[in-house]
């Protein structure tokens, strides 16, 4: 038997799909139908670790709405019928051959193109008619939670995944590669942290063999208690590292172990964390 179809392939080439596509997801533990609103590969972000090569150029950044929806609707069809018999993922173990979320994901920072909101809009009605009970995630980076167009699409997704990688402004320039303030993202996450809880996602990594130091570790923490002691709530926090390859090869997975020492200081602070190796 040849390889399984896994956490660590995320091919994202789906017949002839430009916006929609399956891959199996460690932390969501089934299969993830993913909508790409970046196909231009267009990211405020420029993470290292991000399996994006965005050195060869992506398409056209006008997202068709309708074409999505389209796709969209024919894969959640597919997922509930004759979706496992098809290669790849008929490779998929058996306990993973679960729709386990649509999760906005893709090549980017699914908040940035215009067409987001009636993006999410038009999941959430297809969502709601094909896959009721499949929750509907944002993955984001929350640079733009202050944009009046962002925040009122924010209330068609049932769970908010938001990036939260450093503690400090330094760190967070190296690990997430941007020159936004790190404080638009904190006082953001504490803007949507009070209206409804959130999931933080920390991805925690070496580079050139490195990985984060105890004193960074201790101010990711105290970020998230600022969150906490602001009034805002956080439901979980996601801890975990590299699974596939980067497109910078000087970025590595951190340590099972270390992970685990990270798990332990969020937990010491009072937040439900779990560790994804």
């Amino acid at each position: 038997m040849g390889r399984r179809l896994d956490f660590e392939d995320h091919r994202r080439e789906l017949d002839a799909n430009r916006y929609v596509y399956a891959v199996v997801s460690r932390r969501a533990r089934g299969l993830s139908v993913g909508v790409n609103l970046n196909p231009d590969k267009a990211c405020n972000f420029d993470c290292p670790y991000c399996q994006v090569d965005r050195g060869t150029p992506g398409g056209p950044s006008r997202v068709d709405v309708a074409d999505l929806a389209a796709e969209l609707e024919d894969l959640l069809r597919r997922a509930a019928a004759d979706l496992w018999t098809r290669p790849p993922f008929d490779t998929v173990a058996p306990d993973l051959r679960r729709l386990a979320d649509v999760a906005f994901a893709g090549d980017g920072e699914p908040t940035t193109p215009p067409e987001f909101p009636d993006a999410a809009r038009a999941a959430r009605a297809i969502r709601d008619r094909l896959a009721p009970r499949v929750p509907l995630r944002l993955l984001t980076n929350a640079t733009l939670f202050h944009k009046d167009r962002v925040r009122a699409a924010l209330a068609d997704f049932d769970e908010l995944w938001c990036k939260l990688d450093a503690g400090s402004e330094a760190y967070f320039r190296v690990v997430d590669g941007t020159r936004l303030p790190f404080r638009r993202v904190l006082d953001n996450l504490l803007l949507v942290a009070r209206e409804r809880p959130i999931v933080v996602q920390s991805l925690f990594l070496t580079l050139d063999g490195a990985g984060p130091v105890d004193a960074e570790i201790a101010a990711w923490v105290v970020r998230l208690r600022e969150i906490v002691e602001g009034g805002g709530r956080i439901a979980h926090v996601q801890v975990y590292t590299v699974a596939r390859t980067p497109s910078d090869p000087r970025v590595g997975a951190l340590a099972a172990s270390r992970l685990d020492e990270v798990v332990a200081a969020a937990r010491a602070a009072g937040l439900d964390a779990i560790a994804y190796g």
